[in-house]
């Protein structure tokens, strides 16, 4: 049986861990941390051993190492014994980015993912997105792809600005 201070502890640990892997920072957008992105899927306890797991934005993520490694060496700095455990099913989703992400890359001039509908967009797909600058909707697709692969490039025919929009996935 557990006692009342065992559980404590545990609690403690847990949301010391999670605070830990929750604040570290996107290496390809270092406004947003992996919590904002909603990656950061779950902390645990594995007897001594904190447990992060992660899920990339997509399978093939340029970044997905990196952000693992930071993870965990941020897990390690702060005194845990840490492992990473890569979570594909089910996989990533734009609606998991949390209010603060999407307000996040308004503030960074990039144009957060439009709420997703019942019909999946397709590649070269149309989409009315919105300018993160001056919120007109009559933009232009420049580039299927933007400055990572999540992204791709447009520009307000408003303002005149380019700015990225985060794919919706």
């Amino acid at each position: 049986m557990v006692n009342s201070a065992d559980s404590h502890k545990v609690q403690d640990t847990l949301a010391r861990a999670t605070a830990v892997a929750a604040a570290v920072e996107d290496p390809e957008l270092p406004f947003l941390t992996v919590h904002d992105l909603g990656i950061l899927r779950n902390v645990r306890l594995e007897g001594e051993v904190v447990v992060a797991s992660v899920s990339p934005t997509y399978s093939g993520c340029p970044a997905v190492g990196v952000i693992e490694k930071s993870i965990e060496q941020a897990l390690q700095h702060a005194g845990f014994t840490a492992k990473i455990e890569r979570v594909m099913s089910p996989p990533w989703s734009t609606q998991w980015i949390t209010d603060a992400g999407r307000q996040k890359l308004l503030e960074n001039g990039i144009a957060p993912p439009a709420e997703q509908s019942a019909a999946k967009p397709l590649l070269f797909g149309a989409r009315s997105v919105c300018c993160p600058f001056c919120e007109s909707v009559d933009t232009q697709k420049v580039s299927e792809f933007g400055s990572t692969p999540c992204k791709s490039q447009h520009r307000c025919n408003s303002c005149r600005e380019p700015f990225d929009y985060f794919k919706c996935h």
